[in-house]
């Protein structure tokens, strides 16, 4: 199943075009795109009941997707979950999964245009994980039955602020300027994939790729994530995780290469989608 959000309304992605929600369900589920998660598994046993044909279809355009997940109550970031990408910062492994926030007033949506803060922001092509079900202390083998879906993000990173601030660094912040979160460009569900633990992700810039990896190098795959974040804090309907970036990121670049005004990022997973993000 893939799910949009298409101008703020939620939406079903068919064969046969994209179904309005809400009026297909007779308002039974609301519009608004981040308030099925509460009702996760309820919205999942009515959408598997839809006809092929429904009515109530939406016409819309690339122009027209939001993030689907637009105001989640947490988003978590983890940092260094790729080996290649642990080594070309030089940088330890880690033994348990590099966790900061971002804070959810970054969310965007998957055709955005991005402010640039300053000439020190990079970027970091992520799956992201939607939760369906919460939960604390949620086990591996349990994990996948807790996600609601997979889609595309952007980690755009202010690194002079958010690794040279004294007396530490600020990860958080410097991940959570207006649009540093861009999602999209559909959330799809986990029995969609072959295999969800293994896609191919990649990241171009200009019409040059810069990262290109599969996400079964991760250090900790999406189920491993979700056990250790949840043995520590409650994961809610809706919550969104960016899973970690792969090598190729512009700071371990030689020299540096940081965004400038103009430039388009197209960040892309197999079976999902791509993002476009522009920055001015």
């Amino acid at each position: 199943m893939r799910i949009a959000n298409i101008n703020g309304r939620l939406a079903l992605i068919l064969e046969s075009g994209a179904v309005d929600v809400a009026k297909a369900s007779h308002d039974r589920f609301a519009a608004d795109p981040q308030a099925v998660f509460d009702r996760w598994v309820e919205f999942r046993e009515w959408a598997a009941e839809l006809p092929d044909s429904p009515v109530h279809t939406l016409t819309y355009h690339d122009e027209d997707l939001r993030a689907p997940a637009p105001s989640p109550r947490q988003v978590f970031g983890i940092g260094l979950n790729y080996h290649a990408h642990a080594e070309e910062t030089a940088l330890e492994i880690p033994d348990f999964p590099h966790a900061f926030t971002k804070f959810p007033c970054c969310i965007t949506g998957p055709d955005a245009l991005v402010s640039l803060v300053s000439g020190s922001v990079d970027w970091e092509v992520e799956l992201v994980v939607v939760i369906g079900v919460g939960g604390h202390a949620i086990a591996e083998a349990d994990a996948w039955s807790h996600v609601a879906g997979l889609t595309v993000g952007q980690d755009l990173s202010e690194r002079e602020f958010m690794l040279h601030s004294r007396p530490w660094p600020q990860i958080s912040l410097g991940k959570s300027h207006p649009g540093f979160g861009p999602i999209g460009p559909y959330l799809v569900t986990p029995d969609e994939f072959a295999d969800p633990n293994d896609l191919a992700i990649s990241c171009s810039l200009n019409g040059k790729t810069v990262q290109d990896a599969r996400t079964r190098e991760m250090i900790f795959n999406v189920p491993a994530l979700i056990d250790k974040l949840s043995s520590i804090v409650t994961l809610w309907p809706g919550d969104v995780i960016f899973t970690g970036t792969p090598d190729g990121v512009g700071v371990a670049q030689k020299p540096p290469r940081f965004l400038q005004p103009g430039d388009t990022l197209l960040s892309t997973i197999e079976e999902i989608g791509t993002l476009r993000t522009r920055f001015g």
